[in-house]
Parts: structure tokens; C-alpha cells; sequence
């Protein structure tokens, strides 16, 4: 039996993929899905690229499709297939082994990208488990981006030089400019990526511990701790999230700022949420905005966060735990009943300090902030332009920089999180 036998046999989707045995130095697998891509040899030439890590790596994509996929996907399905395997024929020295798997998906009718995410990063457990390997490091890419060259050496350097390290959050860059696409493109992924990072930087300001960007394509694993937190879900969308939310509480997961993933800034229907419907709905728009949370939802934040040594010292006698220091937006989302029921059992099962905050933050985790965010601003306030939002939180900072243009205000949001 190895590490992973049991989670295989309980969880995958499917039986072994890929008849051909691992090298025995492999460490790396990359992960990436696809789904009506038309130019995979820009990936591909992207990773030969590459300066080639001390180990073997393997690249696995997973070309899957939901039922009822359109005609021209189901062609690019088939373009991926014949171009990858031409191109794999062309680059025999590469020294990365590339597979192709043409998934037949119809028998699951909820199939979307979670579920070929997981096949995929299923399959590299299954090779790593062959090897015996439970430090085999999973990279997961999407098929429309490319990397820095240095993308290989850096993960493996600081997930084999570092045996506590879980996984990390991969820093990113989507382009802003060039001839593949419109000015309206560039200019609407500009306003997506400052929403990412500014949601990042104000999660940070909140005092927040566990604070990572979830983007799919961005993100390593380990294989042990992959199959420890049940592998990944089979969500259609928002995967990555509920991943990496399921990952962090663990210890050991970073931000790795040594490389950069360049995600395309396409716009795309392939899921009903995310970078790709993001850019459709600000391209189509008469004006142009993306509208983001309210930094005043963050500053409440901050103030739950900076009350919770207090409320681990005050006494059980007290059944209120100062729920009425807390501002509105968060009274309306938690009732007194929820908050008094929530804090006597974590004061019940922890004894220091450092417990109640880790299984505090495990209630109030990333998906709970997201749904207090979503509730406060259906009824105490409203979203700002992600331009507005950004700046009051740079002020807040004390960061004094007035930018020319949002595009400007991104590169300083990139420059802030590089630094930190």
C-alpha cells in the first residue's frame, strides 16, 4: 500500500490514465486542463522555455469537454490532441515527458473544470504513489498561459528545500498590452487583476492570517497533504478557492514570489464565473467599471480581528463576548445567538491563545469572509469602483501615490505585494 492507495481507490474518478511507468526521478508533474483551446503550442513552447529543474518532470493535460459542448469546442478538442502529440514528436529531447489525455467526460453530467482538474492532479498522486513519493510536487496551469523560464527551478528549489511547505500560491501577471487583443481587453483585465490584488492587500489590512491569492492556475501541491485534505472538488467553478481554503489551514502554504504564472486575459464562457466571464461583462458594458467591495467592509473586518485576544480572556460568564462592539454589518450577518454559540465552543476546546486564533480563524475562514462580504453589501453598503476602493485602501496605508491611470495604480498594487 502507498500513501495514496486508499484515496484512490475511495475518491478518483477514474482508473489509472497513463499505462506508461514514471521515471524514478520524477518530482514535478504539471496539471493542466483543457477545454476548447485552440493554440496549446504556445504553452508548450512556453515550458521548453524553461530552465530544467535537478529532477524529472512530467506534463499531463487533460483535454476534457461538459456534456453538451458545441461543435467548434469539440474541434479544438481534437486540434489540442494532434498538435500536442505532433509537437511531443518534434521535441523528443524536451526533458519534460508530456502526456495527452483525451478524457470522455459524458457519464458525469455535472463535469466542469474542477472535475478535470482533479483527474489530472488524481493521476499525478497516482504516479507519485507509484514512486513512493509524498513530496512529489503537483504544478496546476491553465492552457492559455505561459510562464517565466525560471518557472520550474524556483517551485522546486523552495518545495524541496523546505520539507514543512504544504503548497503555494504562485505569483501572477496577466498582460495589459499588446496586438492579441482589443485596447477594451487590456483595459478590462487591468481593472480584474487590481480587483484581485486590491482584495488581497485588504484582507491583509484586515489582520486576516491566511491571506493568498486562489487563482487555478497558479497553485502547487505537495502529493501528501493533496490527499490529506480529500484531493481536489468537483466544483464547475470557484475550485481553486474552495482548494486552497481547505489547504491553508494546515500550515505550510505560501506565497511564492520567485517566478511568475502569466494567465491570458481572454474573455471566455466556459464558466459561469472568473477571470474569463469577468473581462465578457466589463467589455460589453456601456461604461466600462468594475465594481468592488467597499474598503469600509474590510475596516470592519479589523475591528472583529483586533478584539479576538480579548475575547479569549474575558470570562465565560460573560455571554455576550463584546458582539456589541462589533459594527453593524458584521451584527447583521452574525446573530448574537451564532457568535455566543460559536465563541463558547472554541473557548471550550482551546487552552492558549495561539489555539483559540487558529480555530477561530478555522470558523471564520476565507469562505465565511466572502459570504459576509456578498451579505454586506446587499444591505449596509455598496460597492465602489475597484479604482475608488483601491486608492481609499492605499490612503489607509499611508501610501501616498496618485496614479495617472488604473493601469499605473495596478503596476504600484503588483510593486506592494512583490515587497511584502
Amino acid at each position: 500500500m502507498g500513501f495514496a492507495s486508499d484515496y484512490l481507490q475511495k475518491r478518483a474518478l477514474f482508473p489509472e490514465l497513463i499505462q506508461e511507468a514514471p521515471a524514478q526521478n520524477t518530482d514535478i508533474i504539471v496539471v493542466i486542463p483543457s477545454f476548447n483551446e485552440p493554440a496549446i503550442i504556445r504553452l508548450l513552447d512556453s515550458l521548453l522555455l524553461c530552465h530544467e529543474p535537478a529532477c524529472g518532470t512530467e506534463v499531463i493535460i487533460i483535454v476534457n469537454s461538459p456534456p453538451g459542448a458545441s461543435a467548434e469546442s469539440l474541434i479544438n478538442n481534437k486540434k489540442t490532441i494532434l498538435e500536442a502529440g505532433k509537437w511531443k514528436k518534434e521535441h523528443i529531447d524536451c526533458f519534460f515527458n508530456l502526456h495527452v489525455i483525451d478524457i470522455i467526460s459524458g457519464g458525469f453530467a455535472d463535469w466542469g473544470v474542477g472535475m478535470a482538474r482533479k483527474s489530472g492532479m488524481d493521476e499525478a498522486v497516482r504516479r507519485f504513489n507509484l514512486l513512493n513519493k509524498p513530496d512529489g510536487i503537483i504544478l496546476n496551469l491553465d492552457a492559455d498561459c505561459t510562464v517565466r523560464p525560471d518557472y520550474f527551478i524556483s517551485v522546486y528549489c523552495e518545495m524541496v528545500n523546505n520539507k514543512n511547505l504544504t503548497g503555494c500560491s504562485i505569483y501572477f501577471e496577466h498582460p495589459v498590452s499588446g496586438s492579441e487583443f482589443s485596447d477594451k481587453v487590456y483595459r478590462a483585465i487591468v481593472l480584474y487583476e487590481l480587483h484581485l490584488r486590491y482584495y488581497f492587500q485588504a484582507l491583509a489590512f484586515s489582520g486576516f492570517p491566511y491571506v493568498h491569492h486562489t487563482v487555478g492556475s497558479a497553485i502547487a501541491v505537495k502529493a501528501l497533504p493533496y490527499v490529506k485534505t480529500g484531493g481536489m472538488n468537483r466544483r464547475m467553478a470557484g475550485e481553486d478557492f474552495y482548494f486552497v481554503q481547505k489547504l491553508v489551514p494546515a500550515g505550510g502554504f505560501i506565497n511564492l514570489y520567485k517566478t511568475t504564472v502569466y494567465p491570458s486575459p481572454r474573455l471566455s464562457f466556459r464558466v459561469p464565473f472568473g477571470t474569463g466571464p469577468t473581462i465578457a461583462r466589463i467589455t460589453e458594458s456601456d461604461n466600462g467599471i468594475l465594481h468592488t467591495y467597499n474598503f469600509q467592509a474590510f475596516r470592519d473586518l479589523k475591528i472583529l480581528f483586533s478584539l479576538i485576544d480579548e475575547i479569549f480572556i474575558c470570562s465565560t460568564d460573560d455571554q455576550e463576548f463584546f458582539y456589541s462592539d462589533l459594527p453593524e454589518g458584521l451584527r447583521y450577518y452574525i446573530q448574537i445567538n451564532e457568535w455566543r454559540d460559536k465563541i463558547i465552543e472554541i473557548k471550550k476546546n482551546t487552552s492558549g491563545i495561539q489555539s483559540f486564533r487558529k480555530r477561530f480563524f478555522g470558523w471564520f475562514n476565507m469562505f465565511r469572509i466572502v459570504k459576509y462580504l456578498n451579505a454586506v453589501h446587499l444591505s449596509f453598503m455598496e460597492k465602489k469602483p475597484v479604482d475608488k476602493s483601491a486608492s481609499e485602501l492605499l490612503d489607509a496605508l499611508g501610501k501616498d501615490f496618485k496614479p495617472k491611470d488604473t493601469t499605473e495604480l495596478l503596476a504600484f498594487y503588483r510593486l506592494l505585494e512583490l515587497k511584502s
